[in-house]
């Protein structure tokens, strides 16, 4: 199974004001390729500490133990080499028989977490449209020297510094 990039998101919100929009978008990219939404718990919590789980998954049963397999087996070779790739398969797969990757103790973790009155959202997106772009650098001998997500913050303070720096040569 080819795994483009895969990246956690963890999502706050204060009471239910959803309008609906979030799900739609992800379909959208979805069915553009752009992302598969590896799975998705979603909880929330009333004022009166009544708790809505959601669960969702672009992954069918078999791609999910697919996925499980062939994390665990990456896992299993930088721990123990070969013999334990395949040990990290065979474990990642029957991780993921149920279909996802977070389970019932992320459940009451968040659950525990939030405060009444607000919801949560923790993703496991695979960034689709990375693969033929990584498989390209490959084939031309490049490879990820490093990586990072600007943040728009991340760039709020570039800019306080780049002032800050202006001021001090004035």
């Amino acid at each position: 199974m080819t795994i483009g990039p895969v990246q956690l998101v963890v999502l706050g919100f204060e009471g239910n004001s959803f309008t609906g929009e979030i799900l739609p978008q992800l379909r959208r990219l979805r069915d553009h390729d752009v992302i598969r939404l590896i799975d998705l718990l979603f909880v929330s919590k009333d004022e009166s500490g009544e708790v809505t789980v959601m669960e969702a998954s672009d992954l069918t049963q078999k791609e999910a133990m697919e996925f499980g397999a062939t994390v665990g087996a990456l896992v299993g070779l930088g721990e123990a080499g070969e013999q334990g790739a395949v040990a990290g398969a065979v474990a990642g797969a029957e991780a993921l028989e149920d279909g996802h990757v977070f389970d019932a103790h992320e459940i009451w973790y968040v659950t525990d977490s939030i405060p009444s009155g607000s919801s949560a959202a923790i993703a496991l997106l695979e960034h689709r449209w990375a693969i033929p772009v990584r498989d390209a650098v490959q084939r031309a001998g490049g490879r990820m020297l490093d990586e990072s997500w600007v943040h728009p913050l991340d760039l709020v303070a570039v800019g306080l510094a780049a002032a800050e720096d202006v001021a001090e040569q004035t």
